[in-house]
């Protein structure tokens, strides 16, 4: 798995003030800057493509051209690395850093970086972050964004079973990363709502993963008391607010959906996130883009 860096592209952007959405809620502008023109804000990206070249098809990559993230963070790659030759997959103005399963065509991970990484870690010595390439993290100068997909557990008790194994796993891994003398991005699809708000219907899904009580819990464990923030809900405590939206019926069309993409940042930078959204204009896969702006250098 190899990095690849291509030279990065001067945008000549105009500087904008800081939008609202009709509710009030800041959304994230073309790209922030401070008054001698620099970047004065950290842009991060998550996204689940469920397949990056099924997303490239439907113009991910022309999307992305134009949001001037810092990092973008990528679940369900669902390719191998010797598949993503293609320059398209290789983003102009960004150091690239791919983590595929062993099984081909199934989960995966990815980070694009426009800062190169002091490091990057692949992977956290146990099964199934390692066998399935759930896990990328890259290291910057005191602050670390991590790419993870966590498993779905809702096609049998089988892989719920293995879903919580990971959860686990997980959380020893994040209460370790408690110690470490640095801040955390956690860009993840946790494949767990939250809150009722997070989620369309939120009493007859309380029997079906990915909102059932103990997970619910897991993440309430994660919040109260590993001490990890939910950046997004810092800034929106609106309803309705989904990153995915089942393929069956008219789920996307009437907005019956679930918040499952979350970025979730360690104590250090709370009140750090400025700006967020859940970009919905184009559709590159079943999830949608969650975009949010933390005023902090790195």
């Amino acid at each position: 798995m190899v990095a690849c860096f291509h030279r990065q592209r001067h945008y000549n952007l105009r500087r904008k003030q800081l939008s609202r959405s009709r509710d009030g809620t800041p959304v994230c502008p073309q790209a922030p800057r401070n008054v001698n023109n620099q970047r004065s804000a950290m842009r991060v990206i998550t996204v689940n493509t469920n397949g990056i070249r099924a997303a490239g098809r439907k113009g991910f990559f022309e999307w992305l051209e134009g949001k001037n993230a810092d990092v973008v963070c990528i679940q369900e790659t669902k390719a191998q690395v010797d598949q993503l030759d293609d320059p398209l997959y290789h983003p102009e103005g960004y150091h690239c850093y791919y983590f595929d399963a062993i099984k081909k065509g199934y989960s995966g991970t990815a980070l694009y970086c426009k800062k190169k990484p002091n490091k990057v870690t692949r992977g956290l010595g146990w099964d199934p972050a390692d066998s399935e390439g759930r896990y990328i993290q890259a290291d910057f100068d005191g602050v670390s964004v991590i790419s993870m997909y966590l498993p779905s557990g809702s096609s049998s008790e089988i892989v719920q079973a293995k879903k919580e194994g990971f959860m686990a796993n997980i959380q020893q891994h994040f209460k370790d990363l408690r110690r470490k003398r640095r801040e955390f991005i956690i860009c993840a699809d946790w494949n767990i709502c939250h809150q009722n708000i997070d989620i369309k219907n939120w009493k007859p899904n309380s029997k079906n993963s990915g909102f059932l009580p103990h997970e619910r819990e897991w993440l309430d464990t994660l919040y109260n008391d590993i001490g990890y923030i939910d950046a997004f809900r810092e800034i929106n405590q609106q309803e309705h607010q989904y990153t995915w939206w089942s393929n069956r019926g008219q789920a996307w069309a009437n907005n019956v959906g679930w918040r499952l993409d979350y970025q979730v940042v360690s104590p250090g930078l709370k009140g750090k996130a400025t700006a967020t959204e859940i970009y919905k204009e184009q559709r590159f896969s079943d999830h949608a883009p969650l975009i949010i702006d933390y005023a902090i250098d790195y």
